[in-house]
């Protein structure tokens, strides 16, 4: 085989690869024998069929075309290989010379990753906001905490936003109720809107006992986007008593026996979940700078793959939700073409990250041992809500191991950067990242690790 390679751009280009059709003839072996399995000749059993006779029903073409479709992928690999050529999307293959008996030539045009220029990291500079919890936060933090402690009460007065009513409801077009239109003693948060549009207004200022009709559009069902008249009968209206907020309020709804032991707590814990969101924030915007620094030539058919594939995506996820794309976008306040800009501006810059971060990981040699390919295959079961022994296997059979191994360089190499990156806080105080990680998951000793799944 010969290969020669031509650069077309900085992230793309052409191999010609010629291959003599005495290293074709393992190819040509199978593909007699995988066209005898399949064709049926009189005097002959399946498989048995010689090629002689192949050639004569069925044609030397057929034959011809089923050896490069085995052959093609073969001597493309090893072309890429011998070129050391890194490869970033799927090849556009052409046969461009077909000699029976003599050789066989074909080009592939592929995506390549291409030469990157890398700043300094230590002179990448980053700021994130402050981890700081303030009084408000806890006050809120608390304050929902009553909210899971509060008791209903009945009162006699008119139904004010916020109130808790029971409530019948029947709705009809032109005096017929329509099917599924009526609910007997329906419990309803005012103000919440989780029932038909109208209700809150229609109820609010009336009394336990009251009958109101109001007319309202319907969203759904077989006459959605009609009228219909709806009566509501007010059962009862009650209102929300928080308890006090004390010392017995604190030992009621926590483990501390007085209100200030529980708001040091809730501050702990806030300022945990403030530095863990300040930890996410500073690899976020370190990435931002550190793409904002590097010049990243577009591969145009890995940003058109990766666009078709979020869309396939995003399509499949609205079937099954039943939505259409059009509800979707008008859900999300968009038009189609704000929608498609959005789209390709965030597939462009999924791509950019990956170049990016790929570059860095071949430059300082990152690797991924069987451990962290295991823990990383671990979580994303456990996120799946699957078993990590089949999560493994389904990764292994769909080709898919690969693309997790890849992630996880990306990830060390973003650390890499954050390790070196200037980062500080609105304040202008040094954020440690390893030490920040190191204060919200302290490393436990002597812990005996967890059985991990085979052939990870």
């Amino acid at each position: 085989m010969k290969s020669t390679v031509e650069t077309l751009s900085p992230t793309r280009v052409r191999l010609a690869v010629e291959v003599p059709f005495e290293e074709l003839k393992p190819n040509l072996d199978e593909a007699y024998r995988s066209i005898a399995n399949q064709v049926s000749i009189p005097g002959f059993r399946k498989g048995k069929v010689p090629p002689r006779l192949i050639d004569q029903r069925i044609g030397r073409a057929a034959v011809l075309e089923e050896t490069l479709n085995n052959a093609i992928p073969t001597h493309y690999s090893s072309a890429v290989r011998e070129h050391d050529i890194k490869v970033i999307g799927r090849p556009d293959v052409e046969v461009t010379e077909l000699q029976d008996g003599e050789k066989v030539s074909f080009t592939a045009e592929v995506d390549v990753r291409p030469e990157l220029t890398l700043p300094d990291f230590s002179t990448l500079e980053v700021t994130v906001d402050e981890a700081q919890v303030s009084d408000e936060d806890i006050d809120n933090q608390v304050d929902s905490l009553r909210q899971r402690f509060s008791t209903l009460k009945g009162v006699e007065r008119e139904v004010r936003t916020g109130d808790f009513v029971q409530l019948d409801l029947v709705a009809t077009i032109d005096g017929e109720e329509i099917e599924g239109g009526s609910a007997e003693n329906v419990s309803y948060e005012v103000g919440s809107g989780q029932l038909l549009e109208g209700t809150d207004a229609a109820i609010e200022g009336h009394q336990a006992g009251d009958e109101v009709t109001f007319t309202t559009t319907l969203a759904g069902g077989e006459h959605a986007g009609k009228d219909a008249d709806v009566k509501v009968t007010i059962r009862t209206v009650k209102e929300k008593e928080l308890p006090e907020l004390d010392d017995e309020f604190a030992q009621t709804a926590s483990e501390f026996d007085s209100l200030d032991e529980l708001k040091d707590d809730v501050r702990n814990r806030l300022g945990r979940v403030k530095k863990l969101e300040q930890a996410v924030a500073a690899r976020d915007k370190t990435l931002e700078t550190l793409l904002e620094a590097v010049e990243v030539p577009m591969p145009e058919k890995v940003l058109q793959d990766e666009i078709e594939y979020r869309r396939h995506q995003l399509g499949h996820a609205l079937e099954n939700a039943g939505v259409s794309l059009e509800q979707y976008l008008e859900n999300e306040g968009q038009t189609q073409e704000e929608f498609d800009e959005q789209l390709e501006k965030d597939c462009a810059q999924a791509v950019r990250s990956q170049l990016v971060l790929d570059a860095i990981a071949d430059n300082e040699e990152v690797g991924i041992d069987d451990g962290e390919l295991t823990s990383e295959v671990v979580r994303r079961a456990q996120q799946s809500g699957v078993n990590p022994q089949q999560f493994a296997d389904q990764l292994v059979q769909n080709g898919e191991l690969p693309i997790v191994v890849a992630d996880l360089r990306r990830g060390k190499a973003l650390g890499l950067v954050t390790e070196q990156a200037k980062i500080v806080d609105g304040a202008g105080n040094p954020v440690d990242l390893k030490a920040l990680q190191d204060e919200i998951n302290p490393p436990e000793a002597d812990v005996e690790a967890e059985p991990t799944p085979a052939q990870v």
